[in-house]
């Protein structure tokens, strides 16, 4: 379906008198949209929008994601269960139909030049990881993971974050004395967890200089290096490795590098862990609201770029999808960052609180609708003997 939002027969003085009959037209074209998924502008149901200042329809239509985002940021429009709506809208590929001039001069030039080199992959460190913790420490559970939890009935969301971790460590078959390498250790909570219940030696590596800061002191005492770097610059050798939460910042074109220099840097009989979100499809650049405001130059990797980066280089010992467990990790984040707002107002302005729930909800609902998933891949280099039993 395509949008025709101006009228090429209107020229000059003409235009005036006609442009609420093309706010009217503009407004209807969003409504049908909408109603795909069972939405109305300025209805009374929960997942329903409100509309507070019509230029809000005209973001929408002329700028995709984007526009929905930053007219919601500037209090555009409300919705009383964010979650809710975007599930719908998802569900029903109403996206699909907004494919907006940024969206496409993102997929363009991600395939000229590469968003994820060493220099460019920093900027996401300093953008979001270096936000301060004041945040995160009100969002996150006490050990800070920031990646989806493994829930069962009765969980906490701390509970839920070590049974993750704890699922990592089972998975990789940890044994006192190990050398493990996290590349993108964050503030350190997973090289903790490995340290402390597994007494294994733990290398993380992290581009955040902030987080590199806190996690060092956080397993101070522990036998921990934080090494301030990016992982194209890591040396040595380990007997296991883990990635959790970071190759969605590794970006199509450096797939096959990435997991050539973790080979180069495992022992040959040793293991390596990703836990990564994941796309139902093959792209090359992200959500251009995303992207400007919260993971610059991020992507989600698909089953097929995974596949054919690790073709010849590795043997998939076990992958596991759980997706639906991020809807309830990001609904416990959301619902704590809501809680402790008063705390925050301070130092963030409304725009700020407008941006971090849409981020949060609009993501949750993403997983809820499976457009996103999340997986755990085991690999060996070379294939374990006899395979490994399956850990769940």
């Amino acid at each position: 379906m395509r949008l025709h939002l101006l009228d090429p027969t209107i020229r000059g003085s003409d235009a005036a008198p006609l442009r609420p009959r093309r706010r009217d037209r503009s407004r209807r074209v969003l409504q049908e949209l909408l109603g795909r998924a069972d939405i109305r502008l300025d209805g009374d149901r929960p997942w329903d929008i409100k509309v507070r200042d019509a230029r809000m329809i005209d973001a929408v239509l002329a700028h995709g994601s984007l526009g929905a985002g930053e007219s919601y940021m500037d209090g555009w429009w409300d919705c009383e269960a964010l979650d809710a709506m975007f599930t719908r809208v998802l569900r029903a590929r109403v996206t699909e139909h907004l494919n907006s001039l940024d969206e496409r001069m993102a997929a363009l030039l991600a395939i000229v030049r590469n968003p994820q080199t060493p220099r460019r992959a920093r900027r996401v460190g300093r953008q979001h990881y270096d936000l301060g913790d004041d945040v995160y420490q009100r969002m996150l559970d006490p050990r800070m993971i920031y990646s989806c939890a493994y829930w069962r009935a009765g969980d906490s969301l701390a509970s839920a974050q070590e049974r993750k971790l704890d699922l990592v460590c089972r998975k990789l078959r940890l044994r006192a004395g190990m050398r493990v390498l996290d590349i993108g250790c964050g503030w350190g909570g997973a090289a903790r967890f490995a340290a402390e219940r597994y007494g294994v030696e733990v290398v993380g590596c992290t581009i955040s200089q902030h987080q590199a800061q806190v996690a060092r002191q956080r397993c101070d005492g522990l036998p921990v290096e934080i090494r301030l770097l990016d992982y194209r610059e890591l040396d040595g050798q380990f007997d296991r490795i883990f990635s959790i939460g970071m190759f969605e910042h590794v970006g199509e074109r450096n797939y096959r590098g990435f997991f050539s220099k973790a080979r180069a840097l495992l022992a040959a009989d040793g293991l390596l862990l990703l836990h990564t979100i994941g796309s139902n499809r093959s792209s090359r650049a992200t959500d251009a609201w995303i992207e400007k405001y919260i993971f610059a130059n991020s992507m989600l990797p698909s089953i097929a770029q995974i596949g054919a980066a690790t073709e010849n280089l590795w043997v998939v010992e076990d992958w596991h999808s759980f997706g639906p467990h991020y809807d309830r990790t990001l609904m416990s984040w959301l619902e704590n960052f809501e809680q402790h707002w008063p705390e925050l107002a301070s130092r963030y302005d409304e725009r700020f609180h407008r941006m971090w729930r849409y981020y949060l909800a609009s993501c949750a609902a993403a997983f809820r609708a499976r457009h996103n998933q999340l997986w755990q891949v085991l690999l060996s280099p070379a294939g374990i003997a006899g395979g490994l039993p399956e850990v769940r």
